[in-house]
C-alpha cells in the first residue's frame, strides 16, 4: 500500500532558514515520483511509531546534513494532487527550522540536482506545486 494514495500520508514539510531572511531549497531530480525538476523546501513522511520531531529531525538531516538550531510549527494543510492517473491526499505538517548555512549541503543528490538559497522576495523557477499556498499561508510567520 502506498502512503498518499492507497491512505491518507502524514508528512513534515520544512522551510530551513538562516535567521538573516534567507530559505533553502532543493532542485527535484529526474528519479522522484513527481514534482520533477521542481523547487522545494524539503519533506518526508512520518514513519510508523516516530513522532513528529523525530521525523523532522530526521528528515533536515537526511536532505540537508544539518542539525535544527531550533524550530517552529506552522501549522499544517490537506494536500491534495494528481500524480498521473493517481489521486495524492496529505496531511502536511509545516515547519519553520533555524540552520546554520555553513553546514547545509545537498545531502540527497540522488534525489536533488542542487540546493540554494533564496529569498521569498526571489524564489526560484519552477515551483513545487505547494509551494504558492504555503507561502501565502505562512508568509508572515516566514521572515
Amino acid at each position: 500500500m502506498q502512503k498518499g494514495v492507497d491512505h491518507i500520508g502524514v508528512s513534515v514539510v520544512f522551510y530551513c532558514h538562516d535567521g538573516e531572511g534567507n530559505f533553502v531549497m532543493s532542485k527535484r531530480n529526474q528519479e522522484r515520483r513527481d514534482e520533477r525538476g521542481c523547487w522545494d523546501p524539503g519533506g518526508g513522511a512520518l514513519d510508523l511509531h516516530e513522532n513528529v520531531e523525530e521525523t523532522l529531525k530526521r528528515e533536515v538531516m537526511e536532505e540537508y546534513g544539518v542539525e535544527p538550531l531550533e524550530f517552529e510549527f506552522l501549522g499544517y494543510r490537506d494536500v491534495h494532487r494528481e500524480n498521473g492517473d493517481d489521486k495524492t491526499h496529505w496531511v502536511s505538517l509545516d515547519f519553520k527550522v533555524l540552520v546554520d548555512r555553513e553546514k547545509v549541503i545537498n545531502n540527497e543528490p540522488h534525489k536533488h540536482d542542487e540546493v540554494g538559497w533564496f529569498t521569498l522576495d526571489d524564489l526560484p523557477s519552477p515551483l513545487h506545486s505547494q509551494m504558492n499556498y504555503f507561502v501565502e499561508k505562512y508568509r508572515g510567520r516566514l521572515v
